[in-house]
């Protein structure tokens, strides 16, 4: 049967017009199904406690279950190449962290993906600090006498982390290279808090979460935090930039989705998580944790990874710190 050629262009044009129209109807009904965010760390990190808040947050506004699955392994890693080998339809996400822009240097050689090239950043979410603790037994109680005290003891303070690449570890590399102190790294696979408590290691770079309640029960005593400005969580603790000008290493947190994923639905996930970062009722549960809220446009949280990126490859080549 020959057609019109009026009608056979109507009916071609109406034709390529149908995957636009479905986009858009994927977008305004997503999701229709429970959303995994993959966070790369045990159950209880810092990074899994905040995916847990703001899947909560994202079930009750988006109307599906965000349910957070934990595969940790690789430092992070295995999480990170899961979510970027996944089917880009916005329900496999990644749970963002720095410890992500750290691995895309430490370990470009050997992993089997590319984390600026196949994760899409959809939303930045909160920031905080670590903070620099120390065992009791330790005789200081400000940056400048730490510091004074780890000159005059070199390689005899250890300090703990989870490991290679992780937040804790960049926070103290960092600190030793501005610093030109030396700390010997102990890394450890699981909780190192026992360890520092009972003084087996005697500081640590740790995330406000983990430790706040040690340091309020008077367990552990807090130096000075690793970010810009004072938490809101340790009134009256100083900044390692007051005594150390330019330093800072804040634990960043953030969504990603695969590559490939619907520009409509990376934007409705963007809007919706910055609409329970500006919630008034969230504020004070960011705050028990030590964090502050931090939106940011798509663009902006984009350029924002890509500087650490660039900022982590030179404590790296510093330090000549190596895959573990």
């Amino acid at each position: 049967m020959r057609l019109p050629r009026r009608r056979f262009l109507h009916l071609a044009a109406g034709a390529l017009a149908l995957p636009a129209v479905s986009r858009a109807a994927l977008a305004l009904d997503y999701p229709t199904r429970p959303v995994r965010i993959l966070v790369g760390f045990p159950p209880g990190a810092a990074t899994d406690i905040v995916a847990r808040l703001l899947a909560q947050a994202l079930s009750e506004r988006l109307g599906q279950q965000f349910v957070v699955e934990n595969k940790p392994g690789a430092a992070s890693n295995l999480a990170a190449e899961t979510v970027a080998r996944a089917a880009p339809d916005g329900y496999t996400l990644l749970a963002m962290t720095v410890t992500n822009a750290v691995n895309t240097t430490l370990y470009a050689k050997t992993a089997d993906f590319d984390f600026l090239h196949d994760i899409v950043p959809v939303a930045s979410t909160i920031q905080s600090a670590n903070v620099l603790e120390v065992n009791l037994g330790v005789p200081v109680k400000t940056v400048a006498e730490f510091i004074a005290y780890a000159k005059a003891n070199p390689g005899k303070l250890n300090y703990a982390s989870f490991g290679t690449g992780t937040a804790p570890n960049m926070s103290a590399e960092l600190f030793k290279m501005m610093t030109g102190t030396n700390l010997v790294h102990v890394p450890y696979r699981s909780s190192f808090m026992p360890d520092l408590l009972s003084g087996q290691v005697q500081v640590a770079f740790t995330p406000i979460p983990l430790t706040i309640a040690n340091i309020r029960a008077g367990k552990l005593r807090a130096i000075a935090v690793t970010s810009l400005q004072p938490s809101e969580a340790l009134p009256g603790t100083p900044t390692v930039a007051a005594t150390v000008p330019g330093y800072q290493a804040s634990i960043w947190h953030g969504i990603g989705a695969p590559k490939g994923t619907p520009d409509d639905i990376v934007e409705k996930l963007h809007k919706a998580i910055n609409a329970v970062l500006t919630d008034p009722a969230m504020k004070p549960k960011f705050a028990n944790l030590g964090a502050e809220p931090a939106p940011m446009t798509r663009a902006e949280f984009s350029k924002y990874i890509d500087a650490e990126v660039t900022k982590w490859a030179k404590v790296i080549k510093f330090a000549d710190i190596k895959p573990s």
